[in-house]
């Protein structure tokens, strides 16, 4: 995640590898998921942006920053998914971010954060159950 104070956007690029990925939206929308399948990159568009959306948010002084996909790859054994959020009311002093990816297949499911504001990087980890991370720059 990096925050862009020129444009005042969140960019985000998260990797998820492709069989856990393609798993976990089977299982919770009930449809095949298949990214290697290109007809139906419109369908995939959809279930990645609302899976995305419902378990990956970044909150600043308690306003939800709005995730929209930018789009999404898949380079060898990884699906990357990109999304952006305007970010003009972002407070660096005060940011959670809350991810719960991939907890719905795995017990000891452990995410690792990487946020940038300003050419500062921080990084920490969430290990199932941990929801939130709190960064300040």
């Amino acid at each position: 995640m990096e925050y862009n104070g020129k444009t005042q956007r969140l960019e985000i690029s998260t990797k998820i590898f492709t069989d856990d990925l393609e798993a976990v939206l089977t299982r919770i929308y009930k449809t095949p998921v298949d990214f290697s399948n290109k007809s139906r990159k419109q369908v995939l568009d959809t279930l990645v942006t609302k899976y995305i959306t419902t378990h990956l948010s970044i909150r600043s002084n308690g306003q939800l920053q709005r995730l929209k996909l930018f789009g999404w790859e898949v380079d060898h054994e990884a699906v990357y998914i990109y999304t952006t959020a305007d970010a003009a009311a972002l407070n660096p002093r005060n940011i959670t971010v809350e991810n719960t990816i991939l907890y719905e297949l795995f017990q000891d499911q452990m995410n690792i954060v990487h946020f940038i504001v300003n050419g500062t990087r921080k990084s920490s980890k969430l290990a199932y159950p941990e929801r939130k991370l709190q960064f300040s720059f």
